[in-house]
């Protein structure tokens, strides 16, 4: 039985370089390559598990589009006010087809389903970094 069921899953040498795949495919070859420079013995497991497990597996389904995937992971990071993962994500939106219109939309929806505040503060995130990627300085 565990032989049949170790067939369902890709070894995890393949989920790793999916996620590798992947994860520079959004979030771009700088961020990846910064991340691996800044990456230490101490926290070398939790990034294979996120490369393996975010982006090797949930990220690399084709059941969902990437532009779907991002909103998603927007829409979640800004109800849980995860303010410098949803920032890093919205400059991942020029990587994953996600327009500005789309982030704008479903912060509307973040502030009617999660609440006004976390979607308040996630709007000031998105215009300063929407700001930094077209080279304007923030005010």
């Amino acid at each position: 039985m565990r032989d049949f069921l170790a067939g369902l899953r890709p070894a995890a040498d393949d989920r790793y370089a999916q996620g590798m795949e992947t994860r520079r495919a959004v979030l771009g070859d700088a961020h990846v390559e910064r991340a691996n420079a800044q990456t230490t013995d101490f926290d070398r497991p939790f990034q294979q598990l996120i490369t393996e497990g975010a982006w090797g597996t949930v990220w690399s389904r084709d059941t969902l589009s990437r532009r779907d995937r991002s909103l998603l992971t927007l829409a979640l990071l800004a109800a849980l006010n995860q303010h410098d993962e949803f920032a890093m994500h919205v400059r991942a939106t020029a990587n994953t087809g996600a327009t500005r219109e789309d982030v704008r939309e479903m912060l509307l929806h973040v502030a009617i389903y999660a609440g006004v505040p976390a979607a308040n503060h996630a709007i000031k995130l998105a215009k300063k970094a929407y700001e930094q990627m077209d080279g304007v300085a923030a005010v």
